[in-house]
């Protein structure tokens, strides 16, 4: 059976890692070889010392800067030379089945088309949580910056695939990031993440450009993780839709021509703060409101610099 590379990108995430590495620990014996690479973005917490060792090879990468999910995890995945890639949430544990039941199918003759592959997620309450995407079209985002996609999910859909309860096997555009494995051919057949997407929308690029090169994206119900869900940016609000915001206009611009891209920047640039204002007063939250402003003017700033809006 094939050897997995778990990489994990840590960046002050507490107790949560070490947590993620005891779980891991429990499944040794699911891969052979099994390695686990932490790269640490420069985290402040001391989360990346004293790490337990999770019976199998570790390493930690520490970066004296936060580089950003993308860049951090391809430095991960040149460490290991696996025929797997397993991109790991630090706010996640492993339960059995989680590393043997996605590399069996990948290796079988069914699985011989998959690129990429994700299993069920268990939130916090132990149901199982909406982890699969569908991959965005110019409409619906301009219809999720105006929150349509909530008013009017029949015509515009939401990004998750809310409708479908993730109880069985599919065929999806699109898996979480949190639990992303890999054909280690694949992802260097694309040159790994794009590095220019900082966080968030790093995933989903990576999905589509593995559709377009003819690898699928499969989720299976049969094998499980918990995944908290948000992990340190419930911390950072504002921080949080200033990265989602910039990286979505990344991904229109990079996968969109023309009039699309136009349409998709300026709902999201001129519409998007003034919707999610509103739906913070309408619902008494000036903390909200507070921290979306606070994102679109680092967003406005941001832009302004040379070389923020290149594709």
């Amino acid at each position: 059976m094939p050897g997995i590379d778990i990489v994990i990108v840590n960046w002050n995430s507490g107790n949560q890692l070490r947590e993620c590495l005891r779980s891991i620990g429990n499944l040794v014996g699911e891969a052979e070889p099994l390695t686990v690479t932490v790269v640490d973005n420069a985290s402040c917490d001391g989360s990346a010392d004293g790490l337990p060792e999770p019976s199998c090879p570790l390493r930690v990468i520490r970066n004296r800067a936060n580089l950003g999910f993308g860049r951090a995890s391809n430095l991960g995945a040149r460490e290991g030379s696996a025929d797997y890639l397993l991109f790991l949430n630090p706010d996640t544990r492993l339960h059995p089945g989680a590393l043997s039941t996605p590399l069996g199918f990948m290796e079988s003759e069914t699985g011989r088309h998959v690129g990429i592959c994700g299993v069920q997620c268990l939130d916090e309450t132990g149901g199982v949580a909406r982890c699969c995407a569908r991959f965005p079209t110019a409409w619906r985002l301009v219809g999720q910056a105006l929150g349509l996609d909530r008013l009017f999910p029949r015509w515009i859909p939401p990004h998750f695939l809310g409708e479908w309860p993730h109880d069985s096997d599919r065929d999806v555009d699109q898996v979480i990031g949190a639990f992303f494995f890999v054909r280690r051919a694949v992802f260097e057949q694309l040159g790994g993440f794009d590095e220019r997407f900082f966080v968030y929308y790093e995933d989903l690029d990576f999905a589509l450009r593995a559709r377009r090169a003819g690898w699928g994206s499969r989720y299976l119900a049969g094998a499980r993780i918990f995944h908290r869900g948000g992990g340190v940016s419930r911390q950072i609000s504002a921080r949080r839709l200033h990265y989602l915001t910039h990286s979505k206009l990344r991904y229109a611009r990079k996968h969109f021509a023309g009039i699309d891209a136009f349409l998709v920047s300026a709902a999201v640039l001129l519409l998007e703060p003034l919707a999610r204002s509103a739906y913070a007063l309408g619902r008494g939250r000036p903390g909200e409101f507070a921290d979306t402003w606070k994102a679109f003017g680092g967003l406005y700033a941001s832009l302004c610099r040379p070389g923020e809006n290149g594709r």
